[in-house]
């Protein structure tokens, strides 16, 4: 029976961008406590440790599925057959592979039982990639902005479809992809810009002539209702769902404690007071 088998959803990945096996293993032990599903290998641990790095998951995991995130971009089904032969149960190619590189993949799986995630990085129409690689037998797709490209992002507004990673389940997923990236450069600014809503979701960003006034350039039609957030500061879209399974238990008491705050003063007092209670190095 395959570790695949009655999948459930949502999963649940840890990716380990790692460069030590040892911390690896350590850090995948504490997220399965955790309840984690898949133990991805990631690009850094396999450039580091090879495959040594899915031999060690696998002897130490010997039930949980793992992703060898290999980026394949050639030679799709030797590097396939080796993840494979180590102990994957899913390898990762690249959208803009060329078409035999992921037709060789996708060959590789089915001889080895493996699934093959298709990766639609840098794709120039991710959708159209994503559409393509399916119909070329991928299992799932995996909707990648790039950790250099997200670090040059400003204000990118795009309203795209994404596919549930569920590709065996054809089901997918309409929903506007907005992300934003505001650097030291722009704090000066904030106030003086704006945000447009439909329907309850965000739906444009505005930068504003002057800081007292309302009327923003491209401001969507439709005379939208300003909102006075009484000078407070606005991070729109933020969802920041994340966490750093080693660092909040070792740090927890040390932290400064951000919820309930509404004001920049109070956030202030709060620092001094952590500053004030800690001693020096702790």
């Amino acid at each position: 029976m395959s570790r695949l088998d009655n999948l459930q959803y949502p999963i649940v990945q840890l990716s380990l961008d790692l460069t030590s096996l040892d911390e690896a293993l350590e850090t995948a032990a504490i997220a399965v406590e955790a309840g984690v599903d898949w133990l991805e290998a990631g690009t850094p641990l396999l450039l580091a440790e090879g495959l040594h790095a899915v031999e060690g998951l696998r002897r130490r995991f010997p039930d949980h599925p793992i992703v060898a995130d290999l980026k394949t971009m050639d030679g799709g089904y030797l590097e396939a057959e080796m993840m494979a032969k180590a102990g994957a149960d899913l390898v990762v190619v690249m959208g803009r592979a060329h078409e035999a590189t992921i037709r060789r993949v996708v060959d590789a799986a089915r001889d080895f039982g493996l699934k093959v995630m298709g990766d639609n990085l840098a794709a120039e129409d991710r959708v159209a990639n994503a559409k393509w690689m399916e119909g070329l037998g991928v299992d799932f797709i995996v909707h990648h902005i790039g950790f250099d490209e997200r670090g040059r992002l400003r204000v990118v507004e795009e309203a795209r479809e994404v596919f549930d990673v569920r590709a065996e389940g054809r089901e997918r997923l309409r929903q506007r992809l907005i992300v934003a990236d505001v650097g030291e450069d722009d704090l000066e600014d904030a106030d003086r810009a704006a945000v447009s809503a439909r329907d309850g979701k965000a739906a444009a960003h505005h930068q504003c002539r002057e800081a007292e006034r309302l009327e923003c350039d491209g401001l969507a039609a439709g005379d939208p209702l300003p909102h006075d957030v009484g000078g407070r500061t606005v991070v729109p879209w933020l969802i920041d769902n994340h966490m750093h399974l080693l660092r909040a238990g070792t740090t927890w008491l040390h932290e400064v404690r951000w919820d309930g705050i509404g004001t920049r003063t109070q956030a202030l007092d709060r620092l001094r007071a952590r500053v004030a209670a800690t001693a020096r190095g702790a």
